[in-house]
């Protein structure tokens, strides 16, 4: 069979690879705190007609004779570039101007990280995510590292952050300002090598390092602005422009296997 239809199959593959990327990119573009993702491709095996020859007295030698057998997926990678603040106002939406993550806990005792500061306390007291997972910090009963919970919750009032994620609150009885906890960012050497595990959250791989935890306010992990969310970094401007240049890759793939196709019919159509 023709090699140039088994190559053109693997180029079809990559690109459908391709849009599906895009399309979950332009899915999430309002989104908050979402990290659009990209596709690298990658050349295959090459078959060596001849091999290259060194220059000689007599000849200047000749490079190797290869033919190619197509391109796969090399790596999805995701952008972890920063975006833009979206205005909420509500006082415990946070946004990171920095590279730090929150921690959060879920309910199988799982850490996990993400860049969308929207936070809420529970009826005990407890602040925690939009997903229920329980945020990770100081708390002022100093039992360490630990889920943030302010005691006697129903009697703390005009709750602020501060953009270092102290807490605090005015005490209703006492009419005194009281700090309630910390909220703790934590940072990774290769960010990009988080695994992204929905809910716009990411847990920690060998590639991606351990978590340093750091509170608010360093120039790697940044500080905390409150009554905002960070946007989602998809820009449309560019998704658009990789789907048509996907749609085209797709096209002229496909365009090579139909090319295939009739010079087959016509090897077949040499014996009537």
């Amino acid at each position: 069979m023709i090699k140039s239809m088994y190559s053109a199959v693997t180029g079809l593959r990559g690109h459908q690879t391709m849009l599906d990327v895009i399309g979950n990119n332009i899915a999430n573009v309002n989104t908050v705190g979402f990290k659009s993702s990209r596709v690298l491709f990658k050349d295959l095996y090459y078959q060596t007609l001849s091999a290259e020859s060194a220059p000689t007295a007599t000849s200047g030698g000749s490079a190797a004779m290869q033919i190619g057998y197509g391109a796969s997926v090399a790596s999805i990678d995701v952008i972890t570039t920063r975006s833009g603040y979206q205005q909420t106002s509500s006082t415990l939406d946070m946004y990171i101007s920095g590279e730090g993550y929150f921690t959060v806990q879920d309910t199988t005792g799982q850490q996990l990280y993400t860049r969308v500061g929207s936070f809420k306390f529970n009826s005990d007291g407890t602040l925690i995510d939009s997903n229920g997972n329980f945020v990770i910090g100081y708390s002022s009963m100093g039992w360490g590292l630990d889920r943030i919970t302010i005691p006697g919750f129903d009697l703390y009032t005009g709750i602020s952050i501060s953009g270092d994620g102290r807490i605090t609150g005015t005490n209703s009885m006492t009419l005194q300002i009281d700090n309630l906890g910390q909220v703790m960012l934590a940072t990774f050497s290769n960010p990009d090598a988080l695994t992204q595990e929905g809910n716009v959250s990411y847990t920690q791989t060998n590639s991606s390092g351990t978590p340093v935890f750091t509170p608010p306010g360093s120039s790697i992990a940044g500080s905390l602005v409150s009554g905002g969310l960070e946007m989602s970094n998809v820009d449309l401007t560019k998704e658009f422009t990789d789907m048509i240049v996907a749609q085209r890759g797709f096209q002229a793939n496909s365009r090579v296997i139909t090319t295939s196709d009739q010079v087959l019919e016509e090897l077949v159509n040499l014996k009537r």
